[in-house]
């Protein structure tokens, strides 16, 4: 069977892009991400070791990965995500990561040896009282310490912030006055249901309602769409003149299903070939018993419903008994 088959899906798509959570511990107690009463953590014997990790992954880069990101969790707080990400970085794929920003400065040298030149990090509010509450923690100041120090070092830097209605939905214009004078993207991402994070319909900003907001400030001559590149989960636009751009991932209203190319690990080696199926496929079993993953890798994709786990519509989606057999976003890495 060649890679490109073995990779592909009975819908037609094939998968070249592999995201690996590699802990589920986090330095930020993030509301849409996690249960105020905290997750259940996984015995360590059933986490992925830095030698699985890459293992499994040289698996994938054999089968036609040619992309792996880095999430957790946040990445960067587990013992050995040096080694980690020096070791992925020599599989000659594009690497790279989602973080929080709150520990980069220490792995600036790091991230350049292992070939890493853009990074997605998380910012909900570019207010401190606010960032402060919905991280449930006091990292304001360090955040934007830490953002400068990557756009000195030349990284390419991509803001991910969940639009929650009340919250953060009056920052969405203060959030592209950032991309005047820098090369920044911002993401504006939907907010989406997850088990324990409270998620209902009218806590959701939709995609129309941020561009509607776009428009009204900017004017609609002002705001120019970009083309989006294939396999983009983003609708990307920029205001004329500035450097930067912005996007919306709008899972919940116009999902980008029919040009997925992502699977997902979590950190307790588990196949999830959606962000929302609420079936996986433990791999680390099998690779401790010593057999091959290649069959169980196959057998995951072609699973894989044509939408959304299989919550083909609102009402499947917006059904708490469906989304809340799903695991919390924390344990799956977004």
């Amino acid at each position: 069977m060649g890679h490109n088959q073995f990779m592909q899906d009975k819908h037609g798509r094939t998968h070249n892009y592999l995201r690996i959570s590699i802990t589920e511990h986090c330095n930020l107690r993030c509301t849409y991400c996690m249960p105020a009463e905290g997750i259940a953590l996984t015995p360590k014997s059933h986490l992925m070791t830095a030698d699985e990790i890459v293992s499994i992954a040289q698996t994938f880069v054999q089968l036609g990965v040619n992309k792996i990101r880095l999430t957790g969790g946040e990445p960067l707080v587990r013992k050995d995500a040096k080694d980690i990400i020096n070791r992925l970085g020599k599989l000659g794929v594009e690497l790279t990561l989602t973080t929080n920003g709150i520990l980069v400065h220490d792995f600036i040298d790091t991230f350049k040896e292992a070939g890493i030149t853009s990074l997605n990090v998380s910012i909900d509010s570019l207010q401190k009282e606010k960032f402060n509450l919905i991280t449930r923690r006091n990292y304001f100041d360090q955040f934007w310490n830490n953002l400068a120090l990557l756009d000195e070092n030349g990284f390419q830097l991509k803001l991910n912030v969940v639009v929650m209605k009340g919250f953060n939905d009056n920052e969405i214009v203060d959030f592209i006055n950032l991309t005047k004078d820098r090369n920044l993207m911002i993401r504006f991402i939907e907010f989406m249901p997850f088990d324990g994070n409270k998620w209902n319909k009218d806590k959701l900003v939709s995609y129309a309602d941020i561009m509607n907001q776009v428009h009204d400030h900017y004017g609609i001559t002002a705001t120019e769409r970009l083309v989006d590149k294939p396999n983009d989960t983003a609708k990307n636009h920029k205001i004329k003149g500035y450097q930067g751009s912005f996007s919306v991932i709008s899972s919940v209203t116009n999902p980008f299903c029919s040009t997925c190319n992502r699977i997902r690990l979590t950190a307790d080696g588990k196949l999830k070939n959606c962000l929302f199926s609420d079936s996986e496929t433990s791999l680390l079993d099998t690779l401790r018993s010593g057999e091959s993953i290649e069959s169980l890798i196959f057998q995951n994709i072609q699973s894989k419903h044509a939408m959304r786990g299989g919550m083909d519509d609102d009402a499947k989606f917006q059904n708490p008994v469906l989304f809340s057999k799903n695991r919390s976003m924390i344990k799956i890495g977004g």
